[in-house]
């Protein structure tokens, strides 16, 4: 409980964000057909922001860095929220690619916020941590989508984008009013660009962070063809898989406010972590055979568990080997990722269903994270004190 309450602004801040975040997921593709564009076209919009994600994550994380965090996710706010008021009175489908241009530079949140933690939180206890920020994140994908919905369906697409820059608006307040800044300038030495690719070159950084790329690549297929593949094994249409959706939200907060922070304080962060893979090829598994509401949750409550437990030990883990100096840098690296992915993987995963069908997307999704898996446990053997002494430890 002390935790929680010392990562009260953080934890407040984050909810409000992706709560407005979440209200734009589910409207983003209709908005982009509103005016008349393919499929196609939805596709190139996502890759669009998800390679501006790419580039901003380190760039932010290591202005964070440099200047604080409190003052990265400031600027990080104002930006998204010009781009989110953009997005409600665009024109064009050409004026809709600028504004997520803008939002996508602009939203380093995510790096910056767990580095932020990092700072506050002693290295023992952010898995902890780290899973009442997933809580918080989850929370949002339950009311956020929900939110958007109701405003869509009473005033059409401006009202939910207004409403998603008023909520970021909300969130640069009491940014602004109440988050103290984690990191004191006077003491820390600032990490120089050789020094950043060195750490990344790191025995102790760089296998987390190929890890967590194989890992990323598995999930980001599996996100671009789940409401297809589970409305295909269970007949459902677009109200069942939002409904879904929000239980898996749901799960996924039990999960991580009561569950998850024990799991990591009994059994360490990388343990955690194979349990994770574990329970993502379980979900996964059950997929494959889901022809009613049982496997379907049954599918949800392994998939919400293997990501609350990831989401929890994977950033520990990194802000574990990451020089403290440089954590925001790091985790911006890994969060770039995940961008990364979200390029490269839904075209493979939607061309490999509509190729082959349902079993292929999950077995390339399922290939990269036992690989993740199998790279987990070969960290987790002990190593020879000549090997340890040469790389310095995990």
């Amino acid at each position: 409980m002390q935790l929680a309450l010392r990562l009260f602004p953080i934890l407040g801040i984050t909810f409000i964000d992706i709560l407005g975040f979440s209200i734009l997921i589910p409207l983003m593709p209709y908005f982009v057909k509103h005016f008349g564009a393919s499929d196609v076209v939805v596709g190139v919009l996502f890759a669009t922001f998800n390679f501006c994600q790419l580039l901003a994550g380190p760039v932010w994380g290591n202005v964070s860095d440099r200047i604080g965090r409190k003052t990265a996710l400031i600027v990080s706010q104002i930006g998204a929220t010009i781009g989110w008021t953009m997005l409600a009175f665009a024109p064009t489908i050409g004026f809709v690619f600028l504004a997520r241009v803008v939002e996508g530079i602009s939203g380093g949140n995510i790096s910056v916020t767990q580095a932020y933690v990092a700072d506050l939180v002693e290295p023992a206890r952010r898995g902890r941590a780290y899973a009442y920020i997933g809580a918080t994140f989850s929370g949002g994908l339950v009311f956020g989508p929900l939110a958007g919905g109701f405003l869509f369906d009473r005033f059409g697409f401006s009202a939910p984008f207004l409403a998603a820059a008023a909520l970021l608006l909300i969130t640069l307040l009491v940014t602004i009013r109440f988050l103290p800044e984690s990191r004191s300038q006077a003491k820390d030495h600032i990490a120089t660009p050789r020094e950043i690719v060195a750490s990344l070159r790191d025995p102790g950084v760089a296998p987390i962070l190929r890890q967590k790329l194989v890992y990323s690549l598995g999930l980001y297929g599996w996100f671009s063809v789940f409401a297809l593949i589970i409305g295909a094994q269970l007949g459902y249409g677009p109200g069942e898989i939002s409904r879904l959706f929000a239980a898996f939200g749901a799960v996924s907060v039990i999960m991580q406010v009561f569950f998850v922070g024990r799991i990591t304080d009994a059994i360490g962060n990388r343990t955690a972590s194979n349990i994770g893979f574990l329970s993502l090829l379980a979900s996964w598994g059950i997929v494959g055979f889901a022809h009613d509401l049982l496997h379907a949750a049954a599918m949800v409550v392994f998939f919400s568990a293997g990501l609350s437990l990831l989401g929890a030990s994977i950033p520990a883990l990194l802000t574990e080997s990451a020089p403290e100096n440089q954590r925001g840098t790091i985790l911006g690296v890994g969060s770039s990722m995940e961008s990364l992915s979200g390029i490269v993987m839904p075209p493979i995963s939607t061309g490999s269903l509509g190729a082959y069908g349902v079993g292929a997307p999950i077995a390339i999704s399922s290939a990269f994270v036992f690989l993740a898996l199998v790279m987990g446990l070969r960290a987790t053997r002990p190593r020879s004190p000549a090997r340890a002494g040469a790389t310095g430890g995990d």
